[in-house]
């Protein structure tokens, strides 16, 4: 078989979501979006829900509507794009929370779902979304009388401790919202590993979960093992690959194996990406293709019949370093070729 086997570990899931909940001093939800970070949603979640989870968060209302038939009807499903034009059926059906990010959106909330949850959503200095101080100064009391289920913003620096955003965010939030009658929240996993200050009432982690950094204890929950197809010697002066980008300088063994940048293994990360057999890592030679990668096993003494991308050896991070990228791009890029397992010890 050919196909590559992501196995996820639903257990290190839960472990990191309880090491996150005891170091929040707040109610701790869960971020879900994009498909559980590309690891299943359904399962993800339903893992989440039962370690004690009850606020979820996602991207747009589509996701929440299809979490909800996932959950039921129990736990609160928070819609960071807020109320968008034609969202109005899915936010009932649903019975979503969208949070609230301008006038314009609280005026469609209000007069087409009149007593339908809603939350806010404040810009604290990051500019992406939310009220700017202004707008939420013009709106607060109209809003607060609708008894928001949550007025939160979102840090842009919480990976970097030292960072003097932090500070300034934290500032700008507590100016826009001390003494509201209303629960308050700031910090996803960085925020939470920033420490109590920045905690309010509600945390909502999310890369955490998924054994990602800034969470430097967190379990590893994804793990990628890749067939080998093919293994073939090469001689000084052969390449591999299009382009001929890696020419051999001595006699090479090389392993083909059975995935490639459609499986979400992005192509950047070639000249830096390695493999492993056990504790032994093996060089990506060439380019990563569509579907197929070459893999130098040189120093294996027997050719194996699958290489690990993710495992124990190696995180997300690693990957990401090695692309240039993030570890959130490596999760949310993973295909859907895979032969996908999970595991629940």
């Amino acid at each position: 078989m050919a196909q590559a086997i992501l196995t996820v570990d639903l257990s290190a899931l839960r472990r990191n979501w309880r090491a996150l909940a005891a170091a929040s001093e707040a109610e701790t939800g869960a971020v879900v979006k994009a498909d559980g970070y590309g690891l299943g949603v359904a399962r993800v979640a339903t893992a989440l829900a039962e370690e004690g989870a009850r606020r979820f968060f996602v991207a747009i209302a589509e996701e929440g509507a299809a979490l909800r038939k996932i959950l039921g009807p129990g736990p609160e499903i928070c819609v960071f794009s807020g109320h968008m034009a034609g969202d109005a059926k899915l936010i009932r059906a649903a019975n979503l929370t969208p949070m609230i990010n301008s006038i314009d959106q609280m005026l469609r909330h209000v007069e087409s779902l009149p007593g339908q949850s809603f939350g806010i959503q404040l810009d604290s200095g990051m500019n992406r979304l939310g009220m700017e101080p202004a707008e939420w100064s013009a709106l607060r009391d109209i809003a607060l009388a609708q008894k928001p289920a949550l007025v939160m913003s979102h840090l842009a620096c919480a990976d970097e401790p030292d960072h003097p955003m932090n500070a300034h965010q934290l500032a700008q939030f507590r100016d826009m919202t001390d003494g509201i009658d209303a629960p308050r929240g700031l910090a996803a996993t960085g925020g939470i590993l920033l420490g109590p200050e920045y905690h309010f009432d509600v945390t909502r982690p999310g890369i955490g979960l998924y054994g990602g950094q800034p969470f430097g204890d967190a379990a590893p929950v994804a793990y990628l093992d890749i067939p080998v197809i093919q293994v073939r010697d090469v001689i000084p002066g052969e390449s591999v690959g299009y382009g001929n980008t890696w020419v051999a300088r001595q006699p090479t063994r090389v392993a083909t194996i059975a995935a490639g940048y459609a499986d979400g293994i992005l192509r950047g990360m070639g000249p830096k990406a390695w493999l492993y057999t056990g504790d032994q890592r093996c060089k990506v030679l060439g380019r990563i293709s569509m579907d197929l990668i070459g893999v130098d096993v040189t120093h294996v003494k027997q050719a194996p019949e699958r290489l690990t991308l993710l495992g124990a050896q190696q995180g997300i991070d690693d990957l990401a370093d090695a692309a240039g990228s993030i570890g959130y791009e490596i999760l949310t890029s993973l295909g859907a070729r895979y032969d996908r397992r999970y595991t629940d010890d």
